[in-house]
């Protein structure tokens, strides 16, 4: 063994380097999910065809939602949810600097403008504490939304959200891309799953192939609101309506209209095919992954390496297991020199220079900025082995000492 000295920690260079990148996070496609897209790529319809609608349905059954919306990415469904709520240049609304960029993105898209509030360091999660006295400090009608994140599929207390948000008249987007599954205990003592439109007027999940449905892309708009879900319908098929009772003139069998300014933001008939075989089984992927984190915890306890135990009120989805270290760098690289390919989550969004740029004051998020210089994404995916996650649990251990 080398060792050697960085910072005045201690690194041990392990030469040992397994036989195959360990990723992350990945994709896990069974041969039923390559029968099912193959007999659907033997129908009719390759584009908007029946089985879009069986798997809204299926997914909004499974989620506790009244509707559901598939279309093209999680970030189409996020500008979609934007679009539905009227953002515009005069809109003011508050997220998590520690998400991907599209939670923000989405309100840049439609001309509004983004503050970031800081984190919970506990959870990872927006810091409702921080939300209310940026709202205290404006004048009222200020803010007019919030999106909150389930962070690496740890819930966000979304009643306590509502209640906010209600006392400020505010719209809620909560972004559960990483928490299909994921539940949290409300004040009331009901388990509410996350993204089932109890507390948010919409919510969003990822289809990408590391989240727990795969799709190869995609994402589903979730919301219990019928209007708002009307619109969503229009705004993904570029405001076009087909419906005899909103047309002002008709033509004919074929005729439609466009309303307002919409998307091509579809998913195709197969990818729902391959959506619904991955919902099928989207529980037992979800016990996987709850049998890894435990590995993990138990690996990690009373060691230097910080870990995020979620309290007994919540049901986590670890689409990530995330862990903080100190002197992350070395121990990225000397992970990655063994074959150990692990990521971070996030980059601060609101240290971006796009987001400086437009900034007209120096932001400061403090929780935020400290987790990023420690955070690393350790591989959780169900199909991960003992032996590779065995494999990791050492090697991070010799590296941190």
């Amino acid at each position: 063994m080398l060792t050697f000295q960085r910072k005045d920690t201690k690194l041990i260079a392990s030469k040992i380097k397994y036989c195959k990148p360990i990723p992350y996070g990945r994709q896990h496609i069974t041969p039923e999910d390559i029968a099912q897209v193959a007999k659907a790529l033997e129908h009719d319809y390759l584009t908007q065809g029946p089985h879009i609608q069986e798997f809204e349905e299926a997914f909004a059954q499974y989620i506790g939602s009244k509707y559901a919306v598939a279309v093209a990415n999680g970030t189409a469904a996020l500008h979609l949810c934007a679009l539905a709520l009227d953002v515009n240049e005069q809109s003011n609304v508050i997220t998590s600097s520690i998400t991907f960029l599209a939670s923000a993105n989405c309100v840049r898209y439609c001309g509004g403008h983004v503050t970031f509030a800081d984190i919970d360091p506990n959870t990872i999660i927006l810091d409702i504490n921080h939300v209310r006295q940026i709202l205290a400090a404006s004048p009222k009608g200020t803010y007019q939304g919030i999106i909150p994140v389930d962070f690496a599929g740890y819930p966000a207390p979304m009643d306590e959200f509502r209640a906010l948000a209600d006392e400020y008249g505010l719209w809620i987007i909560e972004d559960s891309c990483h928490a299909p599954g994921a539940w949290f205990t409300d004040k009331n003592g009901s388990i509410q799953r996350c993204g089932n439109g109890q507390y948010a007027d919409l919510a969003i999940f990822s289809l990408h192939p590391v989240k727990h449905i795969a799709a190869g892309e995609g994402g589903v708009i979730t919301t219990n609101n019928q209007q708002l879900y009307e619109r969503l319908l229009k705004l993904r098929t570029h405001g076009i309506t087909r419906n005899p009772s909103e047309l002002t003139e008709n033509h004919g069998a074929w005729y439609y209209q466009m309303h307002e300014l919409g998307y091509n933001y579809r998913l195709t008939d197969f990818q729902a095919v391959l959506g619904m075989s991955q919902l099928t089984r989207v529980e037992q992927g979800m016990q996987r992954r709850h049998e890894i984190a435990k590995r993990y915890d138990e690996a990690f306890a009373g060691t230097n390496i910080k870990t995020y135990v979620p309290t007994n009120h919540v049901s986590h989805a670890y689409h990530l297991y995330i862990v903080g270290v100190e002197n992350r760098k070395a121990v990225y690289d000397e992970l990655r020199a063994a074959n150990i390919l692990t990521q971070i989550h996030y980059i601060p969004v609101h240290t971006q220079p796009y987001y400086k740029n437009l900034a007209t004051q120096n932001v400061y998020l403090p929780h935020a900025e400290k987790y990023y210089e420690h955070c690393l994404s350790l591989p959780m995916y169900p199909s991960l082995t003992d032996e590779e996650q065995t494999f990791v649990i050492e090697r991070i251990l010799e590296i941190t000492g």
